[in-house]
């Protein structure tokens, strides 16, 4: 089942524009993906300051289907999905909060890999994260 998370829309996540600026919705989403974390038991503070394991983002993207307004109420479902052994990504789908079952405001995906941050290269997730994942996957 999908992680959610509300957040209110701030001045600040806007642009000239006023509508939300695009890296400020995936600093968002990883306000989700931090909350995911807390919410199966990962402590944060160990867990992004591991010696012997790191889980950079290597890709992100979103697309944007309607602009988000400071003010707005939104709802993210973040759905993890594994992708081998040492990697898996996560879809957010971010929904006007008061209108969960419409047309979502925008969708975002980021790609994960565990790795040995001393060496920087791959290695397998840790029994944690697969428990993550799979507490909040589909």
């Amino acid at each position: 089942m999908p992680f959610s998370y509300s957040r209110t829309i701030r001045f600040a996540d806007t642009d000239a524009a006023g509508v939300v600026y695009f890296a400020n919705l995936l600093s968002i989403c990883h306000e989700a993906y931090e909350a995911s974390l807390a919410g199966t038991g990962i402590e944060l503070r160990t867990f992004f300051n591991n010696p012997r394991v790191a889980i950079p983002i290597v890709h992100a993207s979103i697309d944007f289907f309607q602009p988000l307004f400071c003010g707005e109420e939104v709802a993210i479902a973040l759905t993890p999905r594994s992708l081998s052994g040492d990697r898996f990504e996560i879809t957010y789908l971010i929904q006007a909060a008061s209108m969960p079952k419409e047309q979502p405001l925008a969708k975002a995906r980021t790609h994960h890999v565990s790795i040995d941050p001393q060496t920087r290269t791959r290695q397998s997730l840790t029994p944690e994260m697969i428990h993550w994942i799979e507490v909040w996957s589909d």
